[in-house]
C-alpha cells in the first residue's frame, strides 16, 4: 500500500482493528522515544505514522513496544516503510501475499546469499505484523501460532527447493517438474512438535526430522542417497539459522530423529522404521502424534506417516506407556522451582500447571485410545481436547477450562518471547520485573496478572493431577482401612473379604496373613518385602473381580511361592498400578495363563521387556529368538526343556497381549501359528538328525510336516492342538536305512514319526509342548501315522471323502525341503482344483454340518465354534466355495477363511453383502475365541463369569457392555445361519 495514503482501506487496516494494548504507566519516556524516532524520519513517513497511530490503542501499542520490547522496537525502527505497510494492511491477505511473493522471488534467486536475505526479510516483516496482531488483540492466539507456522513451513520449503534446483542443475538428480524438484525425490521433512501441529510459539525453534526413501529417489545413478541428503539437510539448516546482518529465519533442531547421538541428520526410511519398531520409546510415540510432512516429497511423506501409524497408535490401553508418562513427567519437574505453582520465575511451559501439562493431558489420552478411536488422531492440542470431550473421554467443562488456560498461557509465552526474541518460557525472577511484564501484557499491576495466572495454573494442575498424579498411586484409597494381616480370626477382615466376593474369606485371610508373615524366598530382601506389602490391598481388590476370586488368590500364592528372585518384579508391581491390574487380570481372568505363571514365574520376564508392547515379532525374529534360546543346550533333555520354556513364554506373552487388548485377534492367531511353526520346524530338524544318528538314513529320504486345521489356516488360539500329517518318500531301490540298527522303509518313518510326536508331547520339568492330533491323516486312526507321498496322492484321488477334501483346503507344508514341498503342494492343488458337482458337494457339506450338530449340539450361543451360525458354518461355507469353484477359478484358494471370502466376493462367487456378514462375523468370533481360550477351561457360562472377563470380552467385541455383546452375537449368528442355508442348504 502507498505509505502516503494510509486511509485507503481503514476498514481493513491493521491499525484500525486494534482492540487491546499494553498498560504503559510511565508513558513519558516511551512517548519521548517515539518522538525522537519520528524526528529522524522523512516528513511523509512520520506523517503517515502519526495518522495511523490516531486509531484507538495504536499509539499505546507502539509506546508499549518502545517501553518493554527492545526486539520489536528495533524491528519497527529498522524500516519505517515496512511498519507503515504493516499498519495499513489487511493482515490476513498480507500474510498470504508475503508468502507468495517470497516463494516466487526465491525461485528466481541467483545465489544462496540472495535466498537467505529474502527469507530473513519475510521473517522480519511477518514477525512484526504477527506480534502487532497478537498484542493488539486482532488475532486470537491460535491464529497467531498458525501464522508463525505458515512462515516456518514456507521457509523450509523455499530453502529446500532452492537447494534441490541446484542439484538438478549439477546433474545429481532429475526433476520431472523443474519448479518443484522435490516431487518424486524421496526426501521427506517431517515437522514435529508445535510446528507439526500448527502451533509454533513466537520465538520457537523448529523441530524437523529428515528421512529419505532409498528405493524411490530421483537421484542420478552414481549418487549415493545418504551423503547426498545429509549434505542437503545440513545446507538447509544453515540457510535458515545462520545469523547475518538481517538476523536469522528459524533455529533448526534435528535431534528428534532416531538415536541422534549415532545417526546422521538424514536417515533412510528403512532404518527409521526398524528403529521405531524395535526401540521406539513412548515419548517418541507421543512426538509422532504431531508429526506432519512439511517439505520434500509429499507422497513419500504421507506414506511414511502411514507406515509409522502402528508404532504410534496401539489398539488398546498401553500399560507400559503410562509408566513411561509418569517418568517423563517426573523428569520434566526436576527443573528448579517447578515443584509448586508460583509467579516469579515460573516456567509457563514445563512448570506445574503449565502448557506441557495440557499437552500431556491430551497426548497421553490420544496415545492410549487413538489406536481404537481414529478420531483422536489429530495434531493440534485444542482440537484433541475437542475430540476427547466429544467422545466422552473428558468432560466438556474440562475441555473448556483447559482450552481457556492453554490460550492464556500461550499468550503469556508469546509476550515473554517478544521482549528480546529469546526462546524463553520463564517469568522474571524479581517482582519488579514481573510488574513490568504485567504492564506489557496489558495488566495495571503485578497482582492482577498474578491472580489470573495462578488461577489458570491451578485449574490445569487440578485436571492433570486427576489424570495422572492423584493421591492414590496404588489405587487403594477408596478401600476401607483394614488390617490385612489380622488373619482368619478378625471379623472385620472376614466381612470385608466376603463383601468383595470371596466365597472362602477365612481361607483367603489365612493366605494373606501368610504373605505378610510368611517366609517366602522372594520376600527375604527387606525392600522387596516392603514394596510387596504396600500393594496387597490393591492386589486383593483386583483378584476379587476375577472369574474365580478364591482360585486367583491361590494361584497368586503358588506364584509367590515359586518366585526365586522377586525383587525386580515386585518393585515394578508396587510402583505401577496398571501392571498390578494386568497381573491380577492374568491370574484372575485367565486360569491357563495364571497356572503357567505360577509354575514358571520367569516367563513374566517377557512382560518387563520394553519390546513387549511393541510390534508382534515376525517369523524371522521368532526364529532368531528360538535359535538363541537353544544354541547352548547341553543335552537332548535340556533342548526339550528350553523348547518348552520358549513355547510357554511365547504363549504367555501373546495371551497377555490379547488380555490387555494391545494386539488384535488376527495378529494373535498368526503369532500363535508362527511360534508353533517355528517350533515344529526346529523339532523336525533335531529329531531327523538324532534319529539318523541312531538308525542311519535311507537313500533319497524326504520328510515333510503338513499343518492342518487351525495351524494350517494360521488361526490358532492359546489352547490349539497341532493337527499334523507326516509325509515321506525315499529311493525304492534301497529301502533300508544305513545305520547300525537298520530299519526298513515304512517301519523307519513310522518310528521316526512316533519320536517326533514324543518330542512335542512328553512331559518334562516344563510340562508338555503341544498336544498333537494326527486324525486328519489318510484313513484317520486306522491308517499308518506316516504316509508315503504316492500313497497320500492315491488316497486323496480315489478314497477321500468330501469332508477330508474340506480339511485339505487348510493344508499347509510347514517343514520340508523346497523340492519336496513343491511336490506336495502340487498334489494338494490338483485335488482341490479337480471338477466337482456343486450340488452334490453342497449336500455333502450340509450332511456333515447336520451330523456335527446332532453329535455335539448347536444351541449354545457361547459355543462360538459349534453354535448355529458359528465358526463352523463360516468355515464350511469357505470350504464349500473352494471345492465347488476352484476348478474354474483356482484363485479362490487360500488356507485363510477370511481370504477365501475376500477372493470369492472379488470373483463374483459370493455376494458383497453376504461376504461382509461373514467377514464381520468371523472377526468377531475370532476375537472372542482368543479371549475364551485364554480365560475359560471348559464351557463358558456368562452367569458365573467375573466382571474382568465380561469387560475384556465386551471390549474384544467392540461393544459398550456385555449385554450389548450378547445381543450382537445372537444377531450375528442368525445372519450367518441364513447365509449358510442360502449357499449350502
Amino acid at each position: 500500500m502507498n505509505a502516503a495514503a494510509p486511509g485507503n482501506a481503514d476498514r481493513q487496516a491493521l491499525a484500525a482493528r486494534f482492540a487491546d494494548g499494553p498498560h504503559v504507566a510511565a508513558s513519558a519516556s516511551a512517548e519521548q522515544r517515539l518522538t525522537d524516532w519520528f524526528a529522524e524520519l522523512e516528513p511523509a513517513q512520520s506523517g503517515a505514522l502519526e495518522a495511523l497511530l490516531a486509531h484507538p490503542f495504536a499509539r499505546d501499542i507502539l509506546r508499549g513496544i518502545a517501553e518493554f520490547s527492545p526486539y520489536l522496537f528495533e524491528l519497527a525502527r529498522a524500516d519505517a516503510a515496512r511498519l507503515i505497510r504493516i499498519l495499513s494492511c489487511d493482515p490476513e491477505s498480507h500474510l498470504g501475499d508475503l508468502i507468495e511473493t517470497t516463494s516466487r522471488e526465491v525461485a528466481a534467486a541467483a545465489s544462496e546469499a540472495d535466498v537467505m536475505q529474502l527469507l530473513r526479510r519475510m521473517k522480519a516483516e511477518a514477525a512484526l505484523m504477527i506480534a502487532l496482531c497478537d498484542i493488539g488483540g486482532v488475532w486470537p492466539v491460535m491464529q497467531v501460532t498458525a501464522a508463525l507456522t505458515d512462515i516456518a513451513v514456507t521457509s523450509v520449503q523455499s530453502a529446500l527447493r532452492y537447494l534441490l534446483r541446484q542439484e538438478v542443475a549439477r546433474g545429481r538428480m532429475t526433476a520431472p517438474d523443474p519448479e518443484h524438484p522435490e516431487l518424486g525425490s524421496g526426501l521427506i521433512v517431517l515437522a514435529m512438535g508445535k510446528m507439526g501441529a500448527g502451533e509454533l510459539n513466537y520465538s520457537s525453534d523448529i523441530d524437523l526430522i529428515v528421512f529419505f526413501d532409498r528405493s524411490a529417489t530421483s537421484l542420478a545413478e552414481d549418487i549415493e542417497p545418504q551423503p547426498f541428503f545429509v549434505r542437503v539437510t545440513q545446507a538447509m539448516a544453515r540457510m535458515l539459522q545462520q545469523r547475518s546482518g538481517e538476523g536469522y529465519v528459524f533455529r533448526v533442531d534435528l535431534r528428534l530423529r532416531p538415536d541422534p547421538a549415532s545417526t546422521q541428520v538424514a536417515i533412510s526410511t528403512d532404518a527409521a522404521l526398524h528403529y521405531y519398531e524395535r526401540e521406539g520409546r513412548t515419548w517418541e510415540r507421543a512426538a509422532m502424534i504431531k508429526a506432519r510432512p512439511c517439505a520434500g516429497d509429499p507422497k513419500a511423506g504421507d506414506a511414511l506417516i502411514a507406515e509409522l501409524a502402528p508404532f504410534v497408535w496401539r489398539k488398546h490401553l498401553d500399560f507400559a506407556a503410562l509408566a513411561d508418562v509418569h517418568d517423563m513427567k517426573r523428569q520434566m519437574q526436576t527443573y528448579r522451582g517447578q515443584s509448586e505453582v508460583s509467579v516469579e520465575g515460573h516456567n509457563v511451559k514445563v512448570g506445574r500447571g503449565g502448557i506441557r501439562e495440557i499437552e500431556f493431558f491430551a497426548q497421553t489420552q490420544q496415545l492410549i485410545a487413538g489406536g481404537r478411536h481414529p478420531d483422536l488422531r489429530v495434531r493440534p492440542t485444542l482440537e484433541a481436547l475437542d475430540v476427547l470431550a466429544a467422545s466422552n473421554w473428558i468432560t466438556h467443562e474440562a475441555r473448556d477450562e483447559l482450552t481457556t488456560a492453554y490460550e492464556f498461557l500461550r499468550r503469556v509465552e508469546h509476550r515473554l518471547q517478544m521482549i528480546a526474541d529469546e526462546q524463553t518460557h520463564a517469568l522474571p525472577e524479581e517482582p519488579e520485573a514481573v510488574e513490568r511484564f504485567a504492564h506489557f501484557f496489558g495488566y495495571a499491576s503485578r497482582e492482577a496478572f498474578a491472580s489470573d495466572l495462578l488461577g489458570q495454573l491451578k485449574i490445569v494442575q487440578n485436571h492433570y493431577s486427576k489424570l495422572f498424579e492423584g493421591d492414590d498411586p496404588t489405587g487403594t484409597a477408596r478401600l476401607p482401612d483394614i488390617n490385612y494381616g489380622a488373619g482368619p480370626e478378625d471379623a472385620r477382615l472376614i466381612e470385608h473379604l466376603a463383601n468383595l466376593g470371596f466365597k472362602k474369606p477365612v481361607a483367603v485371610a489365612g493366605t494373606v496373613q501368610q504373605w505378610i508373615a510368611g517366609d517366602y524366598r522372594a520376600l527375604r530382601v527387606e525392600a522387596t518385602r516392603a514394596a510387596f506389602l504396600e500393594f496387597i490391598p490393591g492386589l486383593i481388590d483386583g483378584l476379587a473381580h476375577a472369574e474365580e476370586p478364591d482360585d486367583a488368590v491361590a494361584a497368586f500364592d503358588r506364584f509367590l511361592g515359586a518366585l526365586q528372585r522377586g525383587g525386580r518384579l515386585i518393585s515394578l508391581l508396587s510402583q505401577n498400578r496398571d501392571f498390578v491390574a494386568l497381573v491380577a487380570l492374568i491370574l484372575g481372568a485367565a486360569p491357563r495363563l495364571g497356572d503357567m505363571l505360577a509354575r514358571q514365574p520367569q516367563i513374566m520376564d517377557g512382560l518387563i521387556d520394553p519390546r513387549f508392547f511393541g510390534a508382534m515379532p515376525d517369523k524371522k525374529e521368532l526364529s532368531e529368538r528360538l535359535a538363541a534360546t537353544l544354541q547352548d543346550a547341553s543335552s537332548y533333555e535340556d533342548f526339550l526343556d528350553r523348547l518348552r520354556l520358549f513355547g510357554q513364554e511365547s504363549l504367555f506373552l501373546i495371551g497377555t497381549r490379547i488380555l490387555s487388548g494391545t494386539v488384535s485377534a488376527q495378529h494373535a492367531s498368526t503369532a500363535f501359528a508362527d511360534v508353533a511353526e517355528g517350533i515344529v520346524h526346529t523339532v523336525h530338524g533335531l529329531v531327523t538328525d538324532q534319529f539318523a544318528a541312531q538308525y542311519g538314513r535311507i537313500k533319497g529320504q524326504e520328510t515333510a510336516i503338513i499343518a492342518m486345521g487351525r495351524l494350517g489356516s494360521r488361526e490358532m488360539t492359546a489352547s490349539s492342538d497341532l493337527d499334523l500329517i507326516l509325509l515321506y518318500d525315499y529311493d525304492g531301490e534301497a529301502p533300508d536305512s544305513d545305520g547300525e540298527r537298520s530299519l526298513h522303509g515304512a517301519q523307519y518313518f513310522a518310528r521316526f514319526t512316533q519320536r517326533l510326536i514324543s518330542a512335542f508331547t512328553t512331559r518334562t520339568n516344563y510340562g508338555v509342548l503341544y498336544e498333537v492330533d494326527m486324525r486328519l491323516r489318510p484313513s484317520g486312526r486306522a491308517g499308518p501315522v506316516a504316509s508315503r507321498i504316492d500313497a497320500f496322492a492315491d488316497y486323496q484321488e480315489r478314497e477321500a471323502w468330501t469332508w477330508e477334501h474340506m480339511a485339505l483346503t487348510r493344508a499347509r507344508v510347514i517343514s520340508a525341503s523346497p523340492e519336496f514341498r513343491e511336490r506336495i503342494e502340487a498334489i494338494i492343488r490338483g485335488v482341490l482344483t479337480r471338477p466337482r458337482d456343486a450340488a452334490s458337494t453342497a449336500a455333502d457339506v450340509a450332511d456333515m454340518r447336520r451330523a456335527i450338530a446332532l453329535e455335539k449340539g448347536e444351541d449354545d450361543v457361547w459355543d462360538l465354534k459349534l453354535a448355529a451360525g458359528g465358526l463352523v458354518d463360516i468355515d464350511f461355507i469357505a470350504q464349500y466355495l473352494q471345492l465347488a469353484h476352484a476348478a474354474a477359478k483356482p484363485e479362490i484358494l487360500s488356507v485363510s477363511t477370511l481370504q477365501v471370502l475376500d477372493n470369492a466376493a472379488r470373483l463374483g462367487l459370493l455376494g458383497q453383502s453376504e461376504a461382509e456378514i461373514l467377514r464381520s462375523a468371523a472377526r468377531l468370533y475370532h476375537d472372542l475365541t482368543q479371549i475364551l481360550r485364554l480365560c475359560v477351561t471348559g464351557k463358558f457360562n456368562p452367569e458365573s463369569a467375573g466382571e474382568d472377563l465380561r469387560r475384556v470380552m465386551a471390549r474384544a467385541g467392540d461393544t459398550p457392555d456385555f449385554s450389548s455383546l450378547e445381543a450382537r452375537l445372537r444377531e450375528t449368528q442368525s445372519e450367518v445361519r441364513r447365509v449358510f442355508t442360502a449357499i449350502v442348504g
